[in-house]
């Protein structure tokens, strides 16, 4: 008599066929454990997720004022414009713009300009949002890094920008509540 079991089919299996397989699913289950913190690390943490979307109250903001916030970490300038300043953004030709685009591709409610604060040239954050702050030849927003000059739309009127300044994705919650992101 010998240490091989036999099976109806039979096929004799040995001791050492049971050892690879018992080694091969022990391989297998420890890699998946060594991984997993590293697939786990993948995931967007907590922060992240909270910065992903931002709500907004604009009850506060009067005509002709703008104020900042924060969205994944970048600066996001809100505006309320002055009849002025929407009939100018409306008004410009788009033959007269490096980066074409009608004012009402970049706003939802004509009032209300969203933009993300960031030069589309080096990345600095442009002048514009205070009272006090020079805002170009164009009456929307300066960046003195390397001169370019944004209108009342934010778009790229004059300087070394390529690209008009970004709007991110937003939607109105109610008449005076926006969520951005």
């Amino acid at each position: 008599m010998t240490d091989d079991a036999s099976e109806p089919g039979g096929k004799p299996e040995s001791r050492r066929d049971f050892l690879y397989l018992t080694a091969g699913l022990f391989t297998g289950v420890g890699t998946a454990l060594a991984l997993w913190p590293f697939i786990d690390s993948m995931d967007p943490s907590a922060d992240v997720l909270a910065l992903s979307t931002t709500e907004v109250d604009l009850t506060p903001i009067e005509v002709g004022q703008a104020i900042t916030v924060i969205w994944q970490k970048k600066p996001v300038f809100i505006r309320r414009r002055t009849a002025k300043e929407i009939k100018a953004a409306e008004q410009t030709p788009l033959a007269d713009l490096p980066d074409p685009q009608p004012d009402s591709e970049r706003v939802i409610k004509p009032e209300w300009l969203i933009v993300v604060g960031v030069c589309t040239h080096l990345g600095c954050i442009p002048l514009g949002q205070k009272p006090t702050d020079p805002r170009g030849d164009y009456g929307g927003w300066f960046c003195p890094c390397h001169g370019s000059h944004y209108d009342t739309s934010g778009r790229i009127r004059k300087g070394p920008a390529p690209k008009n300044l970004l709007v991110p994705p937003y939607e109105f919650l109610d008449d005076t509540t926006i969520k951005i992101g």
